[in-house]
């Protein structure tokens, strides 16, 4: 599969932006949809994921400010970003973890596929 996250920009403190990911398939076959985001100098880090059936789970960091969602079907992958802050600011990845993962913990997935990042910039 290929995916394309899109949606990313420049927003000031305690705005919104959601961000899409489009897959060049639908979703059925893949477990667990992630969202990632890495600042330059630092590890790329998980920070939502959903799985097929709509279990979600969210790093410390953006637990009730974030939301993942995806619409297999459309091949659609989305992250709804609420309230964000100036340490939100990085490359944003999604990427898909095929049904290997399926019985492991969301953030214990092994992600195989990985689009592109769209860059959040938070700031005042």
């Amino acid at each position: 599969v290929q995916l394309q996250a899109s949606g990313g920009g420049f927003v000031q403190p305690g705005g919104s932006l959601r961000l899409s990911c489009a897959a060049s398939e639908q979703l059925f076959d893949y477990a667990v949809m992630g969202w990632h985001r890495q600042v330059p100098g630092q590890e790329r880090e998980l920070v939502a994921a959903v799985s097929r059936a709509g279990v979600t789970k969210y790093d410390d960091s953006v637990k009730g400010r974030f939301t993942v969602s995806r619409d297999d079907n459309k091949g659609l992958v989305y992250l709804q970003m609420n309230d964000l802050k100036p340490e939100d600011t990085a490359v944003y990845f999604c990427a898909a973890a095929d049904s290997t993962s399926a019985y492991v913990p969301l953030f214990r997935a092994h992600f195989d596929y990985w689009g592109q990042g769209t860059l959040v910039t938070v700031s005042s």
